[in-house]
C-alpha cells in the first residue's frame, strides 16, 4: 500500500495492492497502522456508508461542522467514480482548490479526507458500489453542502455524462453563499481539531 499527498493538504490518495489466483482476488482495502502513521493520529470509525449509483449520478459536495467534522475513507469496489476533494476552509492557503482521483475495482485505490474537507464523486458506470468509513455518526444538523456546479469551484466533471442530483444538493448555496453564510469551517478550527486528536492518540 502506497500512500501520497493530494493538492488538497490533509487528503491522501492510498494505492492499494491486490492479490489474485485462479480463485480471484483479494485486496487489503483499510489498513489503521499505515493511516495513521502518516496522520498522526488514529482514525476513529464512527460508521460505514455504502452507496449504489447510476452512471451520471453526483453525490456532494458534503461537509460537516468542525468540531468535530467528519473525517472520510472512501473505497470503490464496484465501478468506477470520480472522486473530488474541495478545500473549504476559510483561511486555508488553498481555499476553494480541489484535486480528483479515479477510483475503480479494476485498479483498487482509496482517498482519505480529514475533517472540515468537502467531498463529492460522480459515478462513471451504473451499479457504482462505493463504501466510505467516517469518523462520527450522521447529524443532520450539522452536515451541508456546496453546489457542485458552482462555476468558482470548477469541478471536473464529465462533459459526456447526463448528471443527476439529490434535490437537496442541487440547491445547497454556492461557495460564496456558504461564506456569507457561515457555514464553513475555518482552517483555525480544523488546525485546533487535527491537534487534539493528536494529542488524544499520544496520551
Amino acid at each position: 500500500m502506497d500512500i501520497r499527498e493530494l493538492a488538497v493538504p490533509d487528503s491522501y490518495v492510498l494505492d492499494l495492492v491486490p492479490h489474485g489466483d485462479t480463485r480471484g482476488r483479494f485486496t487489503e482495502w483499510y489498513r489503521t497502522d499505515i493511516l495513521s502513521e502518516v496522520l498522526g493520529y488514529e482514525f476513529t470509525l464512527a460508521q460505514a456508508n455504502h452507496s449504489v449509483s447510476t452512471r451520471g449520478a453526483l453525490r456532494g459536495v458534503h461537509f460537516a461542522l468542525v468540531p468535530p467534522g467528519q473525517a472520510k475513507y472512501v473505497y470503490c469496489a464496484v465501478g468506477k467514480v470520480l472522486d473530488v476533494t474541495v478545500d473549504i476552509r476559510v483561511g486555508s492557503p488553498t481555499f476553494g482548490m480541489h484535486d480528483a482521483v479515479v477510483l475503480d475495482s479494476e485498479t483498487p485505490r482509496a482517498v482519505y479526507l480529514s475533517e472540515g474537507l468537502g467531498h463529492a464523486f460522480v459515478s462513471l458506470a451504473d451499479s457504482s458500489s462505493v463504501t466510505y468509513l467516517v469518523s462520527t455518526l450522521y447529524s443532520p444538523g450539522k452536515e451541508f453542502g456546496i453546489d457542485p456546479l458552482d462555476p468558482a469551484l470548477a469541478l471536473p466533471w464529465p462533459t459526456d455524462l447526463d448528471l443527476t442530483f439529490s434535490p437537496k444538493d442541487r440547491a445547497a448555496p454556492s461557495l460564496d453563499e456558504a461564506v456569507a453564510q457561515g457555514l464553513l469551517p475555518s482552517m483555525e478550527q480544523c488546525a485546533a481539531r487535527y491537534a487534539e486528536l493528536r494529542g488524544l492518540s499520544v496520551r
